[in-house]
Parts: structure tokens; sequence; C-alpha cells
């Protein structure tokens, strides 16, 4: 061909991009007639520029949306901005610049960026956090959430990062230091504002059961772990030398005979009397200092436990017997009571530390194991243990409880190791929290026609164990709402998390300017049909947004009770094996490969490269390998074009060429459509246009019905990448003949006669059980089986926790996964 037309992305992608602005094309609307999608990618800190772990999650997520638009669907697809935080001060401080100046730039770069990759957001519904319009609305469901007395005031010991200058909630503490710069973490008392999460323990729990077939069950696991309900008793022990009793919580009512001593959290108020004046007093003082350094997770991790005894003894209840009571670094305050009673015969963590400190080891419950090596935490016959002896231990906790109360020292009870969500930040770039402090009323919300509480300019971000606000007296120095008196404003700001825990609400009703949430609205729109991030947020984003979800319930804004339907977690991008990183050196910047290789081409690897829920190793031979790819394509349409058309005669009869080439085309179908549902395999369905492409190539029949149905190959082509690479499949499209938008066509169909000639069942085992049988072709090598079976959507949760050993593999029968724990 004398005039080829060549395959310019860098003219196509801007052309197409503006094409679907100008029409609209993904402008959200309410319309009944339709079901709704809502597809929701969790919104990214302005943090400056976008980075491939960006690029992955949004490809995923557009990929979804436009698939779902294609099969139907009225599709919300919002992006925005979680623009208020701790980096943006730290920058305006290192570059002597105002946060919102440094805020507002970013915004602006990123979004370019993303435009760049011709993601289907609706950008009418776009919102950034730190807008003065979404912190008055926060600011109004903070006390609206106050006068329901989900939010609270008092002073408590916190996590404190001397670096960031602010407080952390206990789930952004990692191994002892702050999750964001890594950090020693410290405790202090400090008042704080506090959300009662506590309140919708139960509830929060037991949703997790409505969640198991659209959430990983990773994620559900960490939630039900962080939330961690126990159900025992509460035991009273007295301590007679000072007049006192402390009470415990224990899940094992039923080894109470064989306390023999007692453990307290070093920050217990009894503590310090407990060794006051006694020879132990300078050691337990040393001990408790040195436990304040100790982060939570550090204190409960596997590590070694230490302890200090207090030179005092407790009264066992049920027995009479003194045992001694010692301060433990494993203890907390913040779990059921301070205070533990060790059971070192059925404790393992008990056991080690009677064996460190030579402490009386008594059974109480018999086993074939006895407690020469380790504790025995089975069920089993009570002995040693007076009137319940020859009980089985399940009926004797619920009898030594009776007897407990019957006795005025115990009773039944329910704890929780979740605690409440400190949001107080002593930082300034946070949105303001709504309270005046006046020593005669009280603390007093800020009137609603006061709203927004607005940050002050020219603030000196100086960074102390105070806000910034503090140091502003015209911020700071306010009259009462209710006396008219001289009073307080509130100067902290609140915790970043609060403005991401419901920002998917507002995207659904972002045109309604009056009230923070549209109930009309959320009845159409909500919930979130697919939510798509990092499982690094499974114990805070997501378990704050389903909190607060269910709050906003009870408010009447909304009416359900869970905000994400299902969830995909992806995984990272790595290179050389390790996270992209700037400190790591080892970023690949996504405007460079699009200016190389075009958006589709970086859209289409990080889809191809891997399963989304599993780690991407970025590889530059891959995108080279994927460019080469839309190039084949290209030249499928462009190269002969006398080998497809729509012909005026009627078709005749296929040759035998034609029809293997049909029954390829509609198996394709039927598996990119297979792959697209549930876990989105995009990368098999991908290989699957890859093969049909393969098929395709070397067809030359150029008969009518030939150049029909290679036309009807080369459209189907275009629809099933549309999801994926849309730029190209958009250009493709009109020159296939087509002047509407591919991206307003239907989805293509498969004829479930062609599409299951010459398949098998593939019979999918691991450890010798089926867990799995799939429909697949006949002539699949032995490497599609394995992926398929890998990243098959039933198979999938028994490879989480485990690792691979084997990957059995008979041809056209069966895959044999064996697995082991890791």
């Amino acid at each position: 061909m004398s005039a080829q037309k060549q395959y310019q992305f860098g003219d196509i992608e801007p052309k197409w991009q503006d094409s679907w602005n100008s029409v609209g094309a993904f402008r959200a609307l309410v319309d009944t007639s339709r079901p709704k999608f809502y597809c929701l990618e969790m919104l990214p800190y302005p943090s400056g520029r976008i980075h491939m772990g960006h690029v992955r999650n949004y490809a995923i997520g557009d990929a979804i949306a436009r698939y779902k638009k294609m099969r139907g669907y009225n599709v919300l697809h919002p992006m925005g901005w979680d623009a208020f935080g701790l980096p943006a001060e730290n920058a305006a401080i290192a570059h002597n610049m105002d946060p919102g100046e440094w805020t507002w730039s970013n915004i602006a770069y990123m979004k370019q960026q993303l435009q760049k990759l011709g993601f289907s957001y609706d950008w009418e519904r776009e919102l950034a956090t730190c807008s003065e319009e979404y912190a008055a609305f926060e600011q109004q469901l903070f006390i609206e959430l106050y006068k329901k007395g989900l939010i609270y005031r008092k002073k408590a010991e916190v996590n404190w990062c001397d670096h960031c200058k602010t407080v952390l909630a206990n789930e952004q503490v990692e191994e002892g230091r702050c999750w964001r710069d890594g950090s020693e973490v410290l405790k202090k008392e400090l008042e704080q504002w506090f959300f009662r999460i506590t309140a919708y323990a139960d509830e929060l729990l037991e949703g997790l059961d409505t969640l198991t077939d659209g959430w990983p069950e990773r994620v559900l696991t960490m939630q039900r772990n962080w939330i961690g309900k126990s159900i025992g008793a509460e035991i009273v022990f007295e301590i007679p030398e000072i007049s006192e009793s402390i009470t415990v919580f224990t899940t094992r009512p039923d080894t109470l005979f064989g306390a023999t001593f007692m453990t307290l959290a070093p920050e217990h108020p009894l503590a310090l009397r407990l060794c006051a004046g006694k020879e132990t007093e300078a050691g337990v003082k040393a001990f408790i200092e040195k436990v304040r350094r100790q982060d939570t997770i550090t204190r409960t991790s596997d590590k070694e436990k230490e302890g200090v005894f207090t030179g005092a003894s407790a009264i066992n209840p049920v027995n009479g017997q003194s045992i001694p009571v010692y301060l433990g670094n494993f203890v907390l305050m913040g779990y059921g009571t301070g205070a533990v009673m060790a059971v070192p015969a059925h404790d393992q963590r008990d056991f080690a530390f009677a064996r460190k400190y030579q402490l009386p080891i008594t059974e109480v419950i018999q086993s074939e194991q006895g407690v020469a090596g380790e504790a025995w935490t089975g069920p089993g016959t009570l002995i040693n243990s007076g009137r319940f002896n020859g009980m089985d231990n399940e009926t004797a906790k619920k009898a030594i409880i009776d007897h407990l109360q019957q006795q005025g020292k115990g009773t039944a009870s329910i704890n929780f190791r979740l605690r409440d969500w400190g949001i107080s930040r002593q930082r300034y770039w946070g949105n303001p929290i709504p309270m005046i402090h006046c020593s005669q009323c009280g603390v007093v919300p800020v009137p609603a026609d006061q709203l927004p509480v607005k940050l002050p300019k020219g603030v000196t971000l100086q960074g102390s164990e105070e806000s910034p606000l503090a140091t502003v007296p015209e911020f700071v120095n306010v009259s009462c709402p209710t006396c008219a008196g001289p009073a307080r404003r509130e100067t902290d700001t609140m915790d970043t998390f609060v403005e991401s825990s419901w920002y998917f609400h507002r995207y659904a009703c972002q045109e309604d300017k009056t009230q923070p949430i549209n109930r009309q609205a959320m009845d159409y729109w909500m919930d979130v049909d697919q939510y798509i991030g990092g499982v690094e947020h499974a114990v805070m984003h997501l378990l704050y947004a389903r909190f607060f979800h269910k709050a906003l319930r009870d408010l009447g804004y909304v009416g359900s009770d869970e905000p994400f339907t299902r969830l995909l977690t992806q995984g990272m991008v790595l290179l050389g094996g390790k996270k992209m990183s700037k400190s790591l050196g080892n970023i690949v910047d996504p405007d460079e490969m699009i200016q190389r290789y075009g958006a589709d081409t970086v859209r289409l690897f990080t889809l191809f490269a891997s399963p989304p829920e599993k780690d991407l190793e970025w590889n530059e031979s891959g995108v080279e390998g994927a460019f080469r790819f839309l190039g084949r394509l290209w030249r499928l349409v462009h190269e002969d074009t006398t080998r497809y058309g729509r012909s005026a005669e009627s078709p005749g009869e296929l040759s035998d060429d034609a029809r293997k080439l049909q029954q390829k085309l509609h198996q394709t179908i039927k598996r990119v459509t297979q792959n697209m549902e549930g876990h989105y395999h995009f990368n098999t369905a991908i290989a699957a246009t890859m093969e049909l492409v393969n098929e395709m190539t070397p067809f030359s029949d150029t008969s009518p019905s030939g150049k029909a149905l290679f036309q009807e190959a080369l459209e189907a082509l275009c629809r099933l990448l549309a999801p994926f690479v849309p730029h190209i499949c958009e250009e493709l499209w009109q020159d296939l003949g087509h002047r509407s938008l591919l991206i307003n066509e239907p989805w293509p169909a498969f004829d479930p006669e062609l599409a299951s000639a010459d398949e098998i069942t593939l019979v999918v085992q691991v450890n010798g059980k089926v867990r799995a049988k799939i429909e697949v072709d006949a002539g699949i090598d032995k490497a599609q089986m394995q992926q398929l079976a890998l990243e098959h959507e039933r198979i999938l949760p028994y490879l989480e926790n485990v690792e691979i050993k084997q990957v059995i593999v008979v041809p056209g029968k069966l895959v044999n996964i064996v697995v082991k724990p890791k």
C-alpha cells in the first residue's frame, strides 16, 4: 500500500481524549432505566507527580469502568484529591511556602498527568478535601456526630511522633514507628478528640460476614483481628496491703485455679503504689520509664517478654492463695483492664515468663502433654480446681463464672481490642475541629452560620506539642456562642483519615451545594460496587470508612450498612524486586513512558504483566512487547484492507479456514467476558485477544464470506480491547468505517454453541482436593493451563498465606497445586 496509515499514538491519544471530553462521554447522571455501577479507586494524595503505582491502580479501575459501561451499566467513575496532610506542611516548611499553594499546584500537575492516560473519570465530580466547601461540610458532620455522642474529648496517653510533631492513631504505628516516615513513636498524655468507633465494634465485626463474597479474605481477617472480640469474665483480685482490688479480664476462667501470679500494665494506676517505699521501687520506676518508649506493636510482638516484681501480692479469689504481682511490658492499659491473671501451665506467654522469673506452674487442665516443655492450651478435664474437678473445661467456664458472681468476685464480660479513634492532630494543614472552649459553658460547637472555620494565612509552621494555630491570637480568641463571654477556639486539626472516610459519599452528590450528603443520590449510587486500593489500608482507611458509613446511616444520610460491596487490593509495582520509591532511586517516570510508547502501551503492560492482586515487576522489555502487540493490531487493520469489508451480496458458505476463525472468535469473546467478570483477570483476557490476533494474521480467505467474517473479528477485537487500550481502539473503529464512538458501543456477544466447541473441563486441585472446574480451549498448552489454575477466583483464596511447593499439570485434564503453610 502506497499511503499506509501509520500508528502515531502522540496524535491519536490527545485526539480521542478531546473527543470524549467534548461529548461528556463519562458524565454520570441518575438514570433509573439502567443498572448503576459505582467504580472507585482510592483517591490519591497530591504529592506532586503520579507514579507507576498510581498508573496501575487507575488502569485497573478504568478497565472495569469502561467494561461495565459497554455492558449497559450507568457508570459513576470519579476522581479527587486527599489534599490535607502532614507531607504538604513539611514541604511548605522546607520550601518556605504556603501548604495550600503547594497542594493546589500539585493537584493541577497531577490532574494533567492523569488526563494524558485517558482515564474515564467524570471530572465534573472532582473534589479536593482541602477546599472550603468540603471542609465546611465535614465540620458540619463533625458537629452532628458530636451531638449524637459519637465524638468526645478526654485526656489520654497517645502515640507521639516527634519528627512529625503530632499524635498518631494506634493504626498509624507500625512496629514502634510512624507509618509515614519511620520515626520512633513515643507515649505522651494529651487532651484529645476521639471518634467513638468502639460503639460500633460488634456491628463492624458482624458486618464482615456480609462481605465474604466481595472482599479478600486477608483483609477480612486483618479487620477481625484488629477488632479483636473476646468473650470471657472480669474477676476481682484483692490486694490487702493497700486495701485495693484489681479486676482482670480473661477468656479462660476455667484456668483460674492455675493463676500463680498477676501481671499489670506499667501504666496501671496502682503500679507505683504497689512498690512505694519498698526495695523494688527503683527497679519498678526504671522499668516503667523504659516501657513508655515502646509502642503497642513491639510490646505485643513475639519478642521475649520483660517484667519486674512490684513487691506486692494479690489474693486468688477461688482458692485464697497469695500470688505475686508483676509489671509486664506485654500488658496494655488499652485492652481489658490493664491487668492479666497469669496461668503459665495453660498460656505459652505466661509459661515463658514463669520460666524466666522462676515462678510456680500449676496444671489445672489435664492433658497427655503435661507442662514439661510448653503450656497446654487445648481442651481437657479440670484438676487441682476444688469443687470443679472432673468437669470438662468448657462446662467449667460457665460454672466458675456463676460461682464468682454469687460471691461478688466476678462477672461474665465481653472485650474488644479495638480502641476509640483519636483524630486530634497538632498540625496546621488539616481541617480545623469546629469547637470552642468556654470557661463558663464548657465545650461548645461553632454555630452553623459560622462554618467553615477557615485556616488563617501566614502562620509560622514551627511544630511543637501544640498546634501552630495556637500561636495565632486572632484565630484562637473568640466569643462563646452561648454566653458571648471570652472563649478559645480549638486549635487541633482533624486526622486526614477523616476526609477519606466519607469522600465517596460526596462524589455521588457533588452537585448538591446545600448539604454534605444528598440522601436521594445515596439511594441511587451507593454502595460503591467496586473499590480498588492497597491492602496497607485494611485497618486504617477501610475500617474508618466502614465506621463512618454506619454513623452516617444512623444520622439518616445513607440507607445501607456497608459502603463497599466488592474490594480489589492491587499488588505493588516493583523494580529489581523492590517497591518503587524515591529513596531507593528506582522510580520509573510515567510521563517519560507515555512520551516514548504512548498511554495505551503503558496501560496494556500494567494490566497484562501480572494479575491485579499480585505484585508487578516492572520490565521495560515487557513494555516494548506491549508496544509491539499494538503495532500488530494496527497492521492487522491497515496493511491489507482487501482482507476485510462488508459485502452487498449475501455471504455464502464459510470455508474450513473461516469456520476455524469463527470458532476462535466466539471462544475469545467468551473467554474475555468470563475473565472480565468476578476477579477481573485482565492478563488472561488480554492473552486471549493476542491468540485471536495470531489466528487472524495468516487468514487469507478473501471471499465475501471470508471478508465479512474478518471484518467482524476486527470489530470484536476493538470492542474486547477497548477497556484496556481505548485510544487505539477508537481510532481503529473509525478506520473500520464507523462514525459512532466505540465507548458507546455494546460489548460483543458470543454464540454459546460456537464458543463451547473444542473445549475441555480442566480440573484444579489443591493438595489433591478438587477446588474448581474450568471450561478451557482444548488447544491450550501446559503453561496456559497452569496460569489459568493459579489465577482462578475459586483457587486464589487457597493460595493466601501459603507457599506453593509444586504445580503438577496433566495436559488436557488437571492441575494439582501443592502448597504448605508459610
